[in-house]
């Protein structure tokens, strides 16, 4: 058997026993499991095939036509061939804009997921939904970065993997995180105009504690190799402090300092990067409580030793519960399964916890050494800060800096009422981007923890939806109360839809 793609919303069946949003290494791994058991499985993900990020279009490459991606990369082949080859729904191209957990004193005994496939919105009911969201990029502020020619690293590599495109012109890659290093290979190999790497990362100095645990690691060998390849072929300036992108109407360069030294560098095309942070948009909205993480400084969801979120029929796997890398996530996706498993039957379920121990052993293994990661690369005070009130922080709202700060000085109680204060969040993209930063400008200015700052609480749709298809959704006489405070009137007269109907008949 295979998967069975689901391009209309209207194919989907209105029940499944397990669904699971995203089809990156955690997700498809999960569901591919989950599928061999006999569970019946629906796949979500807003890309056209699978493979998240990190293996984005796995299925469509190969090493012949894009060897440059290196050999990581190829890594996620058999994972992709093994979910395409498993008797589940996969439904590509698909938005998912809401999650409620199983409410059973409101006859909701079921957890509900609001999609959007083929341009139509409708709900679909699971017994268990297993978040397997990924990471996203932390935001990089600061002046210049919304000058046409800046992007993220990450959006530079979806269009490497997925088009083979590759910058025109002189590119200078800036942040820090092994991303920023395997992207910058990667450019070179394939032919781009490479000018130098800016490093902001801390380094050594507060990682070399974890360093024997590093050395110890998958990562060691693979990383020092990484790092090696970069330096010789290419221009990396560390202990980067400050960074400004000038230029008009599109960026024509960058200016750096460090102890040292400031210069300029002339660029046609810049990629930032500040390393990734869990993205918790779907179960933030869907209530699923959530931590700080100083290691990462990061708000990620809070999960059990199953993987259970704070909801008992939300589990989360992989990058979206902590960044862990694409093996662990792997393993960490298949763990989650067999704990679904494992809630949802009792047969042979000392074999199940027997694979769930194993996959939690090897998902240890492949995490060793992310403390030295996380330590070597975190982002320095004056990145997570910007400096410069005139700084853009939310560029959906265009929000700066200094209009954050302004708030915070008059007394608000968070990021939620920031909102109302200055709309800052409330753009297309819902916090994704000013969230981690609002976070850390307002600990700054209050001298405060983040954690004790929080974050956005968001509502649904957590993602773009067209008016026209939450109108063509079906409302309950519960749905009109509770968005008008007034319950519909019974009337005698047939409505227009149940006159069509009678014709019909």
């Amino acid at each position: 058997m295979s998967a069975v793609s689901v391009e209309h919303a209207k194919d989907l069946a209105g029940f499944y026993d397990v669904i699971v949003v995203g089809a990156g290494p955690a997700g498809m791994s999960a569901a591919t499991l989950l599928a061999a058991e006999g569970v019946s499985v629906l796949v979500l993900d807003e890309n056209p095939a699978p493979g998240g990020q990190i293996y984005r279009a796995i299925t469509r490459n190969t090493p012949a036509r894009r060897g440059y991606l290196g050999e990581a990369y190829w890594a996620g082949q058999p994972i992709a061939e093994g979910f395409l080859r498993s008797p589940l729904t996969y439904a590509a191209r698909c938005r998912v804009w809401s999650l409620d957990s199983a409410n059973p004193e409101a006859d909701e005994p079921y957890a509900r997921v609001g999609v959007s496939l083929g341009g139509v919105a409708r709900h679909i009911q699971a017994r268990k939904v297993i978040l397997a969201t990924g990471a996203l990029e932390r935001p990089m502020p600061l002046p210049g970065w919304t000058l046409p020619g800046v992007m993220t690293a990450g959006a530079a590599q979806i269009a490497l993997k997925t088009s083979g495109l590759v910058p025109a012109g002189r590119v200078v890659l800036a942040g820090c995180g092994p991303l920023l290093y395997q992207l910058a290979v990667q450019l070179h190999d394939a032919g781009a105009n490479v000018v130098a790497l800016l490093d902001t990362g801390a380094g050594l100095r507060s990682a070399w504690r974890y360093l024997p645990e590093f050395v110890f690691s998958p990562y060691a060998l693979k990383g020092l190799a990484l790092l090696a390849r970069a330096r010789r072929h290419l221009r990396v300036i560390g202990g980067v402090t400050r960074l400004d992108i000038i230029g008009e109407d599109r960026a024509t360069g960058i200016r750096y300092q460090t102890a040292k030294t400031a210069d300029t560098l002339a660029a046609d095309v810049v990629l930032l990067h500040q390393g990734v942070i869990p993205d918790t948009a779907l179960a933030n909205s869907a209530g699923c409580a959530l931590m700080w993480n100083g290691a990462i400084r990061a708000f990620q969801p809070r999960i059990d030793a199953q993987g259970c979120s704070s909801l008992p029929d939300i589990f989360i796997a992989g990058d979206g519960a902590g960044i862990a890398g694409a093996l662990a996530s792997a393993e960490a996706g298949r763990a989650v399964a067999l704990a679904v498993l494992l809630d949802s039957t009792r047969v042979d379920a000392r074999s199940l916890e027997q694979r769930r121990q194993h996959s939690l052993d090897l998902c240890g293994r492949w995490q060793r050494g992310r403390h030295f990661i996380d330590a070597a690369y975190l982002p320095m005070r004056s990145f997570l800060v910007p400096q410069d009130d005139s700084t853009l922080v939310c560029r959906c709202e265009e929000v700066t800096a200094g209009t954050v700060r302004d708030a915070a000085r008059l007394g608000l109680t968070g990021p939620n009422q920031l909102k109302v204060f200055t709309r800052c969040g409330m753009g297309p993209c819902q916090g994704r981007l000013c969230g981690p930063t609002v976070v850390e400008v307002l600990a700054d200015e209050w001298s405060a923890r983040p954690a004790d700052v929080g974050t956005y609480r968001l509502r649904p749709p957590i993602k773009p939806l067209r008016l026209g298809e939450i109108a063509a959704l079906s409302h309950t006489e519960n749905d009109t109360h509770a968005v008008t405070g007034l319950w519909p009137e019974k009337s005698d007269t047939p409505s227009y839809l149940e006159r069509e109907t009678l014709n019909d008949h």
